[in-house]
């Protein structure tokens, strides 16, 4: 039962929300082997100035639309497994809700 935790700013749709936490799990439905059924997720938004982050930190950049996504999982998964699900993820919310910005 993996739990997610996601840090964003304040002000965003609940589309947008729902978005974003359907894509993380689709991401691990897909790359970790989590059941369909096995959401618990936490949605923490945040006012300007509450979020503490590098802009540029490997490599950035970073806006103030950076999302923080944080997994907590009791099984260990393999470093290969971990990639595909990163890749994944990114792949998911590059295209809806475009949270992920190209380099």
């Amino acid at each position: 039962m993996p739990f997610v935790r996601m840090s964003l700013l304040k002000r965003k749709s609940p589309d947008y929300l729902r978005e974003l936490s359907d894509n993380v799990h689709h991401a691990l439905v897909e790359s970790f082997d989590v059941p369909a059924d096995d959401r618990f997720q936490v949605i923490h938004q945040h006012e300007p100035g509450e979020r503490i982050f590098d802009p540029i930190y490997l490599g950035g950049p970073r806006s103030d639309d950076f999302v923080l996504i944080a997994i907590t999982a009791r099984k260990l998964r393999a470093a290969e497994v971990k990639k595909a699900f990163y890749k994944r993820v990114v792949e998911r919310l590059g295209q809806s809700p475009g949270s992920v910005q190209e380099t």
